[in-house]
């Protein structure tokens, strides 16, 4: 796995590919409290891209270019909470989503357990740590193990996609988590506008 730091924005020739998987880390769990620190960007050859978002920063052209672009996939696991932090964060409207957590409560549904490190134990056989999931984020100088952990958040995805696809296409649930998946940037919009806790499909 090859990692590089970059800081406020991503170069302009960086070539990511047509399928990446993407992560982001906040202060805290409440996007509209909690402000965007870091975003992990991982290859489909496990070439890695942590982007520190400084305090403020209100944009990132280069990376804000590959969010919107609708010819690149972009692989998240909680798709919602991290379309939304860049949202709010540069103002930009991510397209082309593909939520592993969706896909897992779709496609799983002998399971209650949807979270990332259960899903790369089940499908690819292989424990990761979630010990730096409570860290400071925010912080100027990332140590190490928050530079290894940001990069195990999206190595697996592409791998876990491939997995939870083959499960969506059999059991013929593949158009229903795609069509949801479709629905992912209003949702996000509803969530950044007010509607987070509401059910706005309810009588």
């Amino acid at each position: 796995m090859n990692t590089k730091l970059y800081i406020k924005d991503l170069p302009s020739n960086l070539d990511l590919g047509k399928e990446i998987a993407i992560d982001t880390e906040t202060m805290g769990l409440k996007s509209n409290r909690d402000r965007l620190c870091l975003i992990q960007i991982a290859d489909k050859n496990g070439n890695v891209s942590i982007l520190r978002i400084e305090k403020n920063q209100t944009e990132a052209p280069n990376l804000s270019s590959v969010l919107e672009d609708k010819n690149i996939l972009k692989i998240f696991h909680f798709a919602r909470f991290d379309v939304g932090a860049l949202y709010r964060t540069l103002n930009v409207i991510t397209q082309s989503i593909y939520c592993t957590k969706i896909a897992s409560k779709i496609a799983r549904t002998y399971s209650q357990n949807h979270g990332l490190k259960a899903l790369v134990k089940e499908a690819l056989e292989i424990d990761i740590s979630k010990d730096q999931q409570s860290s400071y984020w925010g912080t100027e100088k990332l140590s190490e193990n928050q530079i290894a952990y940001a990069a195990t958040d999206v190595i697996y995805l592409h791998r876990l996609r491939n997995h939870l696809n083959s499960i969506l296409v059999r059991e013929d649930r593949f158009d229903i988590f795609e069509r949801t998946c479709d629905f992912l940037p209003i949702r996000c919009k509803l969530d950044c506008s007010g509607w987070e806790d509401q059910d706005i499909f309810s009588h």
